[in-house]
């Protein structure tokens, strides 16, 4: 097959193949469409090779329906194949690199995922952009009204309009608002129909049902957790999904030293941020016998409660792939139990540890009585 590789622009696509080692076409397009004379249904197929960006989805939708093998990079590994080595980053370069590293087989591959959750994060990310949009709408209109001096009273969000209405009777001052409030509406309607769409492609997955038996996650950060994980079998173990959400902390070993700092922070950073809400919420609401509230608690006796809180969201992680992975719901006393074994290994391994360093020092110091005793006077 033909090697090929596609750099996506928001303006142009680049397109370069190679045969061989060597550059044998190149051009430039505005539409990815516009490549059907070279890697359309009449063309030889070829291995195509494109990064994992916002219109990745369609394109390699697109170029499969065309006869194409298509390997969506993840990108970041793309500095592995050389993209921006020696400072030098242009479209025609990276496309280049892509399509010898395509000729190579080196191409690190990213998740594709399935069109069930493509439509489910799409709508996700729609509801995400409203859910702010109203909240950057309560804000200001919070600060005009502080403007007049009137302070409005806490409330949800979704409340804040009738509110404030209710406060213009009183104070006329606030009738400065109103265009605010009424784009709020627009923000509160569109939200309600959002999230009756997800509420319907949720029930077509029983998986987050029982996500939401986890305590402090509700149905909008299991969907989130779906729509990004997608399979929980392509994470052999609960670290490698926190690591791939950037909830691991970072490391610096070189040098003979270790040293452990903040988490990493990659990955999808709205499921993360989700967990971290969903992590304050468990710390608040559960039960005082749950497990994760009781660890979270000693945690936050230790370390502070900013820290427990983000290690509670990584053990969330951890809970829920482990939960999808066995396909079954929460239940606290197993999970106690489960911890409970964890606990009891982990003090065994250091019972063990101790026994060994107290042997190795015992013997340290009859060889060295020997050698005292040895020596003469």
């Amino acid at each position: 097959m033909r090697k090929v590789a596609l750099d996506l622009g928001a303006k142009k696509t680049t397109y370069c193949e190679v045969a061989d080692g060597r550059v044998v076409q190149r051009t430039t397009v505005s539409q990815v469409e516009s490549l059907e004379p070279l890697l359309g249904p009449e063309q030889p197929p070829a291995t195509v090779a494109i990064e994992a960006c916002r219109e990745a989805w369609y394109v390699h939708d697109l170029l499969s329906s065309w006869g194409n093998q298509v390997l969506l990079v993840d990108t970041t590994r793309s500095k592995q194949l050389g993209v921006g080595r020696h400072g030098r980053k242009t479209d025609r370069i990276d496309a280049e690199v892509l399509a010898r590293a395509v000729e190579e087989g080196r191409i690190p591959l990213a998740h594709l995922l399935t069109p069930e959750r493509r439509e489910l994060r799409r709508i996700l990310n729609i509801r995400r952009y409203l859910v702010e949009a109203r909240a950057q709408g309560v804000t200001t209109a919070r600060g005009v009204a502080r403007e007049s001096g009137i302070k409005l009273p806490n409330c949800h969000s979704a409340n804040f309009a009738t509110h404030v209405r209710k406060r213009m009777i009183a104070e006329p001052r606030l009738q400065i608002v109103e265009s605010l409030l009424t784009t709020l509406d627009v923000f509160t309607a569109q939200l309600a129909n959002v999230e009756a769409e997800i509420a319907r492609l949720s029930a077509a997955e029983p998986i987050i049902q029982k996500l939401c038996t986890v305590p402090g996650v509700g149905p909008i950060v299991a969907a989130v957790f779906v729509s990004v994980v997608d399979d929980a079998k392509r994470f052999r173990r609960a670290h490698q999904l926190e690591s791939y959400l950037g909830l691991v902390p970072g490391e610096n070993s070189s040098g003979g030293k270790r040293r452990i700092g903040a988490i990493t922070k990659k990955g999808n950073p709205y499921l993360r941020g989700m967990l971290v809400q969903s992590s304050w919420s468990l710390a608040r609401t559960a039960s005082t016998d749950d497990p994760l509230r009781v660890w979270f608690e000693a945690i936050a006796e230790r370390r502070g409660k900013r820290i427990a809180v983000v290690g509670l969201a990584r053990k969330l992680a951890g809970v829920l792939w482990a939960l999808w992975r066995n396909d079954t719901v929460y239940d606290p006393q197993s999970h106690c139990k489960r911890a409970e074994r964890g606990l009891r290994s982990h003090a065994e391994q250091i019972q063990f540890q101790a026994d060994a360093l107290a042997r190795a020092a015992r013997k340290r110091l009859r060889a060295k009585t020997k050698r005292e005793a040895a020596q003469p006077n």
